[in-house]
């Protein structure tokens, strides 16, 4: 069973730097609709069995474009939207960046996980929905060869998947951001999970 784990492609967030983390602004820019079209030709010929998105709208659109190349209808799930920034949001100021950045350095490399930017979610609040989502996944399709595509958000992935993934811890993770579609593909193996890539690097072990 393999999991791709995809964030979605350019968007207008990503060329304003704001914190956009809300459903239903900043669409995908046009080279982000092209990046999802890139990576939908390089999964042709994969007979995908599901998909799934965060209800953010560059998630969303994104998976919509995978979707109609590769002939999945992708569901949308809460569990795979980015983390809430609180106060944050709407933000683009060095300030607002410098307190993300401690933010998050704190849960990675502190293990501070109950800090939170005002108003937003702690590092506890994105497990409590991510990982039960991801198990049941797992427990859904056990014993399977299905290919899932789950469509979401570098900064909940990098927080998440060294939890999940055995062979990813969080230092990795800090060091190692994700390109706009890039892709996080995971493979079932007795005991759970092991990244197989991690972006545009191959992962062993």
């Amino acid at each position: 069973m393999l999991l791709d784990f995809i964030r979605h492609g350019e968007s207008e967030a990503n060329l304003l730097n704001e914190f956009s983390n809300g459903l239903g602004k900043h669409p995908l820019t046009e080279k982000g609709r092209q990046q999802a079209l890139e990576l939908a030709q390089r999964l042709k010929g994969t007979p995908i069995a599901a998909g799934y998105t965060s209800p953010v709208l560059r998630a969303v659109q994104t998976a919509e474009i995978l979707g109609a190349e590769l002939g999945v209808e992708c569901q949308v799930v809460d569990a795979l939207r980015e983390f809430d920034v609180g106060i944050l949001e709407g933000r683009s100021d060095e300030a607002a960046w410098q307190q993300f950045k401690q933010l998050f350095r704190a849960w990675m490399a502190g293990r501070d996980l109950e800090q939170r930017i005002e108003g937003g979610e702690s590092f506890l609040d994105i497990q409590r929905r991510f990982v039960p989502f991801v198990e049941g996944l797992l427990q859904q399709y056990a014993g399977s060869s299905a290919h899932l595509l789950l469509v979401g958000h570098g900064g909940t992935y990098r927080c998440m998947l060294p939890l999940i993934l055995r062979n990813i811890d969080f230092a990795y993770a800090l060091q190692h951001g994700l390109g706009n579609t890039a892709v996080v593909r995971a493979e079932t193996v007795p005991g759970g999970l092991m990244c197989r890539q991690w972006g545009d690097e191959p992962i062993d072990g």
